[in-house]
This record gives structure tokens, sequence and C-alpha cells, in this order.
């Protein structure tokens, strides 16, 4: 279902003092955006209404997190539910912040020195009509690649989703681009870990008896990086043969 254009979405968004209002300007300076700058930045990509968010900040105001989606209709839904979760905890809103942008783009916004401890995925788009549609997942190794540039040896990646063929690719997809997969499950909710927080498609898809898939990946050295971009790969062939 398509989501109707809200014309009090970006107004509101602008005079929320957690939303970022000019965030293709920041690249370098994320963490500065923040009350406590020195927090370790986690970013939820694809916050969607805020679910996730709203139940995950607020409980740790020692981190700073940062939500991405990339339209305000959606963006308007989180914020709302960011705001009343921080005043239900009488606490400020000084660790999160919320950000319009474009995902598949992210490598234009950030750099190196916006360093990223940890990013969470959950119940992304599978694009999953086509082959040549793969590409735009948020897992494609493409993708995995630019958030590798933000993050240190160790970081993690927490990925979760209902679709069955994006997480059998995405297990291929992680070791490829350098992520070793730490854990693992094929049933979330049959042995639920105390860490996991349950987002509102997750409630929807374990109603209608869908297991909930899971994954951690961590970040390994740039030896480990298998991948390469199908055209760089066409053109080193073609180099070889005229060789």
């Amino acid at each position: 279902m398509r989501m109707r254009f809200k014309p009090y979405a970006r107004p509101e968004l602008l005079a929320c003092d957690f939303h970022i209002h000019e965030p293709l300007t920041h690249a370098g300076h994320w963490h500065e955006q923040f009350a406590n700058p020195d927090q370790p930045l986690h970013l939820e990509l694809g916050c969607g209404k805020g679910g996730f968010l709203s139940q995950l900040a607020p409980r740790h105001p020692d981190i700073n997190y940062l939500g991405i989606d990339i339209t305000d209709k959606v963006l308007i839904l989180a914020k709302r539910k960011v705001e009343a979760a921080y005043l239900a905890a009488g606490l400020p809103t000084g660790n999160v912040r919320i950000a319009s942008l474009d995902i598949e783009r992210l490598s234009g916004v950030f750099s190196p020195e916006d360093t990223v401890q940890r990013i969470y995925i959950n119940f992304c788009n599978p694009w999953s009509k086509n082959a040549g549609s793969n590409k735009h997942r948020l897992t494609h190794p493409r993708q995995l690649l630019q958030y590798r540039a933000l993050m240190p040896e160790g970081a993690q990646i927490y990925f979760k989703t209902d679709d069955d063929d994006l997480f059998r690719d995405s297990v291929g997809y992680f070791p490829a681009a350098g992520f070793e997969i730490t854990w693992q499950t094929c049933d979330l909710h049959r042995e639920e870990p105390a860490w996991n927080i349950r987002t509102e498609h997750e409630g929807m898809f374990s109603e209608q008896g869908i297991p909930i898939k899971a994954l951690i990946a961590r970040k390994g050295p740039d030896s480990t990086v298998t991948w390469v971009e199908p055209k760089a790969r066409a053109r080193a062939a073609e180099e070889d043969g005229n060789a």
C-alpha cells in the first residue's frame, strides 16, 4: 500500500530538534550532531515508522543513534514515535537523530571520519522480482562495501528479514564483502535472544506464521573481501586478454 503525501511532514520535521535538516552537508562531522559526540555511533538503515529506534535509543543513552529513511512521509511517523518514547522515559533526545537519506548513496554523505560501530538493517526491501534488481538490496556486497568504509574492524551489522531468498543470498553476501557471520538463525523467536527488539513488521510476520531470519556479521580485515564490482571484473578480464 502506497503512503499518501503528507504536506505537514516537512514543516514538522524542520521544527524537530533531533531531525537533521541538511544531511548532505555533514560528511566527516556526523558525530558532532549529537549532544555527546564522543559516544559510539550506531545507524539504523531504513528506520521506517520508528518502532525499533524508539525502543532502542532511550534504553542506551550512552550510545548515539541515527535513523535513516528516504522520505519525509515515513520519517514523520518515526519522529513522533521517538518523541513519545523519550517523553515517556523523561529523557532528553541528545543521543538520537533522524535524517532523510538515500541509503544506496551513503558513501556520498558520510566519510571514514564518521566512524560507525554498529549498523541495524531490519526487514529491508528484498528486491526479489528479478536478478537485476538484487543490487539494490541493502545487504548486497556493493552496499556492504559502502558500510565497510565507515566501520572499524570488529564493528557489527545486525540484520533481520522475513524473506527466505534474501536471507539465503545475504549469508553469501556478507563473507564476500569481508564480514564474518558470527551468529545466525532461521527462526529468531524459537529461542529469542534477550537483546532482540521486535519491530512492527516482525510482529506482523510472526502472526502470519512466517519465521524471522536474523544474523550478526563482524567486519573482518580488508584482505577478506572477495567481491568485485561486475564492471571492474569485466575490465580486468579484458585487460588480461589484451596483455
